[in-house]
């Protein structure tokens, strides 16, 4: 493996407090120690004026293989992944079929290594077929790496089945994540219930469904000594529970992503389906709880729950088009315009959301640092390029977004993985990038 040696960033590692001007040296695919400069470099990155970080990790992505290639694969998912500066995902178990089994979880690895892009990490599913009757073989998931449990895309509705979840989990120390959601409250819904949804006579979908989730689940955790984290958090109530429940001590974690503290429910008026997401869109007042939960970290991590779907898909009436947005490749520039340009959040505590504390959710003991003898893995951010999102320039083969046509600033300039370029912007790059 090459030595890479990446000059004059501002480099940023919350794991260790670091935030200096200087020189990061990589080689044999591990992170050297900090002022190493002992050997020639074979690649040197010119990182002048730009921001040199752990690989980010995005803990919630659906790459739909297999089953549902139309919408996205591993390799092109984790392609996608590095245009937007994310060198780790966790790859949801909704597929046809479900990862639900060592061989599903086996699947999902082998295939992101022939694809050499973005790592991979499968997420099991915690019932088998994602029923939500019986419990998944959770050792065996383990056995093939699967890095945490969730059934997603649905919630695990029986009480005593998340009991037993967390229980089991507890056992391999992962962590349960719940799309946390009432279904009966739920059924025909299309957006937030409320005056948004009643004026546009749309089927509504209460804050109630995943508040009363939450608390529930928090429970759960609290009685068992299990590891809970929430997905998708969206309303303001469920922040507060989420709150509540640290300071009690429980180990209960969420993640926000960037259409929840960014857009509203009235983006529903245009009846544009790429607006339409599960959690959905909610009102300004729980946009606000959802900046202020990251704001004082109750909110822990930033995560994109990318859910790609065929243009076909999405072009349906609203009421028959999937729920779910692409977010990889817009993950940092909405980041950056919703939270650091108003000033809610720093380089350094978005960064954190984003590399460490991920990487501790999800037990990736050597991802998420800069430490030395870390996994080379780093992400380059130009925080000043200006752009327009063009879902057509989109690396991902869906391109079911609501940030088209955003006048945004900061985007990802490369990213390296195990020690190697795999991603990048500077065309002098282009025949060096490993493939």
């Amino acid at each position: 493996m090459a030595t890479i040696q990446i000059t004059g960033g501002r480099v940023i590692d919350p794991s260790q407090d670091l935030d200096f001007e200087g020189d990061l040296w990589l080689s044999r695919g591990r992170v050297l120690p900090h002022g190493s400069a002992s050997e020639d470099a074979d690649l040197v990155v010119d990182a002048r004026g730009m921001i040199v970080c752990p690989g980010l990790i995005d803990v919630h992505v659906h790459l739909r293989e297999p089953g549902n290639e139309e919408d996205e694969t591993i390799a092109t998912g984790a392609r996608a992944a590095l245009a937007g500066g994310v060198t780790s995902v966790a790859c949801m178990p909704n597929t046809r079929p479900a990862i639900d089994t060592q061989a599903a979880a086996e699947f999902v690895v082998l295939q992101a290594r022939r694809a050499r892009q973005a790592n991979v990490f499968p997420v099991g599913a915690v019932s088998k077929e994602r029923k939500g009757e019986e419990l998944a073989e959770l050792g065996q998931l383990v056995a093939g790496g699967a890095v945490a449990f969730t059934d997603d895309g649905a919630p695990v509705v029986s009480a005593a089945l998340m009991r037993t979840a967390l229980e089991y989990a507890r056992m391999f120390d992962r962590v349960v994540m719940q799309h946390c959601q009432v279904p009966e409250l739920t059924l025909g819904g299309v957006m937030n219930e409320g005056f948004e949804s009643m004026r546009l006579g749309l089927g509504g979908m209460p804050a109630a469904a995943e508040d009363i989730m939450v608390a529930r689940d928090i429970r759960l955790a609290e009685i068992t000594g299990g590891r809970l984290h929430i997905q998708h958090i969206s309303t303001a109530r469920s922040v507060e529970l989420v709150r509540e429940g640290q300071r009690r001590g429980v180990r209960v974690t969420a993640e926000a992503c960037p259409h929840h503290f960014s857009l509203t429910d009235e983006s529903l008026r245009s009846f544009d389906s790429n607006f339409k997401m599960n959690p959905p869109l909610r009102t300004w007042s729980d946009v606000e709880a959802v900046i202020e939960g990251l704001k004082d970290d109750t909110i822990e991590i930033l995560a994109t729950d990318h859910a790609p779907h065929a243009r076909e898909k999405k072009m349906r009436e609203i009421d028959l088009a999937p729920f779910g947005i692409v977010g990889l490749e817009t993950l940092l520039p909405i980041t950056i315009k919703c939270l650091i340009e108003p000033g809610h959040l720093t380089w350094p505590r978005v960064i954190r959301k984003l590399t460490c504390n991920a990487a501790t959710l999800l037990n990736l003991t050597n991802k998420g640092t800069l430490r030395a003898g870390a996994d080379a893995d780093v992400t380059i951010i130009d925080p000043n390029a200006r752009w327009t999102i063009d879902p057509a320039q989109f690396h991902s083969k869906s391109r079911n977004t609501p940030f088209g046509g955003w006048e945004v600033r900061g985007r990802a300039h490369a990213a390296i993985v195990s020690g190697e370029l795999r991603f990048s912007r500077d065309p002098r790059h282009q025949l060096l990038i490993s493939t």
